[in-house]
């Protein structure tokens, strides 16, 4: 909370644990207090209609009074002995005036009503915090593991990497691992946001908290539950959700120096009171602007709403960095995104072969195998999960930005890129796999090219849906590939994407996103490692397919945990939307201040209306900013199957 705004910032550490702690309404310690003090004004409120006398009365109001002044004026006096002041200073100071003037009513209730909203804030804080570490509650209670031959059960916190964890079907798993053994599908609903289960076997990574489903499994322990995924989740969004945005900034540098301002313009009303000789009814005219210009509306309003926001974008597997990343997501108006692994699944298949002369497609796979058997490429993987026979080829050496070169029965081979390898007689074909969407690669046998593979890396299913909607959001969509220029404006053609930049290298994808940025505020979305410089120099850099990623969580300003795209538009609704919420709510809180202060000046509303208005302003500011909590997982979309290549003639 801001310095500006009440006193719950210096409440004893223990007493603050337990407002968090606290599970109910009723449990929070300033409500409890005003329900007390309200109770009291009720009561005394029914003396006074009786007619009863004021020895009865008085004690009721002045009870009520201290009640709930407890909740803010110790922690104020606290505040002032550190030389702070804030909204508690100005609401003590109010109270006392009121109790000087013998108004002990119009103290109470300002007191009652002023613990009530400090009540509403304290909850509506913990609440969203509590719904933030509840994602720990998805860690179940014990775990069962393999020691000594035997399985025992064990409490998550005594697991060490290395324990073999047995999951049966239905059971959550307890920290991350790898499988041994089993085969199964995993709901990951409550990390990634993705309700589709995943298929999982021999050597696939597992995350805490994700249900095992059909088969059961041997999993290797990886992490301790203090630094297992779902718990770097909740403790990286914690310590990142009090990172001020410019929003929160302006309304904390408004709020405090607001308040030392009020308390000088009530010093020169009184004095101008004495002037003309009215000091009593300038005294609570004075004590009536303290009360209209307080700004404790102002500076909860942006901390409550981002913290509501985060919280709720957290469920759903999408890591916002706090306020600062919130604020600038809100404002992106240019979405760039990297291809491979973004746009696409990075599952690169050969989806046609052209081979020339006497060659046939098992002869040119072949040797693209020999060639590629040793090799960690992607393309390599592709080629090599496309057939079983590989040639004998020898002295393999890769020659950086072209492609391999080796030995075959005392003849070179090479497999490489277009230009590197002149394509010859099947141009057209290179050309025809390129305007399809796919990477072609030749292949040659001493000197001669012998064949064509082509490789693409499929669009997501949800691809294109994805670009249409934020086109019709209004966001500009841009594709940032270092694959060639044809190839490229293909798939970008098939997404949806105008706009293609190809060819490029990781430090002329940055110079791209700077060139973006002199026309609106623009965001990288990639997968936070390859694609590092762009993200650095993005307004927002967004990694997807992050999770139990540390690197691309620590470094991206918003992380989509799942592989589905649908969460980007999803997440930049949910950031202007609470932009628009923060704006509401400063905008509210400006306006209130500025109808009151003069109404409270020239006596047009007392102290207890003012304070009732003031009050019930910053409960709905409260209620309108935990609004920005709302949020539901993306509606799976049908999946739509690329386009087919056509098959060479």
């Amino acid at each position: 909370m801001s310095d500006a705004c009440g006193c719950s910032d210096d409440k004893p550490e223990t007493e603050s644990e337990e407002a968090e702690e606290a599970l109910g309404f009723w449990q929070v310690s300033e409500i409890q207090a005003a329900a007390v003090s309200g109770v009291l004004l009720l009561a005394a409120w029914i003396t006074s209609l009786t007619g009863s006398p004021e020895w009865l009365r008085l004690p009721l109001e002045i009870g009520a009074l201290l009640i709930a002044a407890w909740t803010f004026v110790p922690s104020t006096l606290r505040r002032l002995v550190k030389g702070k002041i804030g909204v508690g200073t100005l609401m003590t100071i109010a109270a006392a005036g009121a109790v000087a003037l013998g108004q002990f009513e119009e103290a109470a209730m300002l007191a009652f009503l002023y613990a009530i909203s400090e009540g509403l804030e304290e909850y509506s804080l913990a609440k969203t915090r509590r719904g933030l570490r509840a994602l720990l509650d998805l860690v179940p209670a014990e775990a069962t593991v393999l020691r000594d031959g035997a399985e025992i059960t064990v409490a998550p916190a005594e697991l060490v990497p290395g324990d073999r964890m047995i999951v049966r079907p239905g059971e959550r798993l307890a920290t991350d691992g790898t499988i041994i053994t089993g085969r199964t599908s995993l709901d990951t609903s409550a990390l990634t946001g993705e309700s589709v289960p995943v298929e999982a076997c021999p050597g696939t990574e597992v995350y805490a908290g994700s249900i095992n489903g059909t088969g059961p499994l041997e999993v290797e322990v990886t992490s301790t539950a203090e630094n297992n995924s779902l718990a770097r989740i909740v403790h990286i969004v914690e310590a990142e959700q009090s990172r001020k945005g410019p929003g929160q900034r302006l309304a904390d540098n408004i709020a405090k120096k607001l308040v030392p301002g009020i308390l000088i313009a009530a010093a020169l009303i009184i004095a101008f009171g004495f002037i003309i000789g009215e000091p009593l009814l300038w005294f609570e005219r004075a004590l009536v602007v303290l009360v209209a210009a307080s700004p404790c509306a102002l500076a909860i309003s942006v901390p409550v709403t981002v913290v509501a926001s985060v919280g709720a974008a957290s469920r759903i597997g999408v890591l916002i960095k706090g306020g600062g990343a919130l604020e600038t997501l809100g404002k992106i108006r240019t979405i760039a995104l990297d291809k491979t692994g973004t746009l696409t699944r990075n599952k690169p298949a050969v989806i046609d072969v052209a081979a020339t002369g006497t060659s046939t497609r098992e002869q040119v796979l072949a040797l693209a195998a020999g060639l590629e058997a040793r090799s960690e490429h992607p393309l390599a993987r592709a080629i090599l999960a496309a057939t079983q026979d590989r040639a004998a080829v020898t002295d393999v050496d890769t020659i950086p930005g072209a492609g391999l070169q080796g030995l075959l029965d005392g003849k070179t081979v090479r497999l490489g890129r277009p230009g590197w390898i002149n394509p010859g007689p099947l141009a057209a074909e290179v050309e025809r796999m390129q305007h399809a969407g796919a990477t072609a690669v030749l292949i040659e046998s001493d000197g001669n090219v012998i064949g064509a593979v082509a490789v693409r890396d499929e669009l997501r299913p949800e691809a294109r849906d994805v670009i249409a909607r934020l086109t019709a959001s209004g966001y500009t969509t841009a594709m940032l590939t270092g694959d060639n220029t044809i190839t490229a404006t293909a798939l970008g053609k098939e997404a949806g994407i105008t706009e293609v930049h190809a060819d490029l290298r990781p430090e002329d994808k940055a110079a791209i996103i700077r060139t973006l940025q002199t026309r609106q505020p623009t965001a990288m979305v990639g997968d936070g490692v390859n694609d590092a410089p762009a993200l650095a120099t993005a307004d927002t850099g967004i990694a997807m397919g992050t999770m139990g990623t540390d690197v691309a969580i620590e470094t991206a300003d918003i992380a989509l945990m799942g592989e589905d795209l649908h969460h980007l538009p999803q997440v930049l609704d949910h950031a202007r939307r609470t932009r628009s919420i923060m704006l509401q709510n400063v905008g509210l809180s400006l306006l209130l201040i500025a109808i009151l202060i003069p109404l409270a000046l020239f006596g047009a509303l007392g102290l207890a209306a003012v304070v009732l208005i003031h009050e019930l302003a910053e409960i709905v500011v409260i209620a309108n900013g935990v609004r920005a909590g709302r949020i539901s997982r993306p509606a799976l979309q049908p999946a739509k199957p690329a386009p087919a290549l056509e098959p060479a003639a």
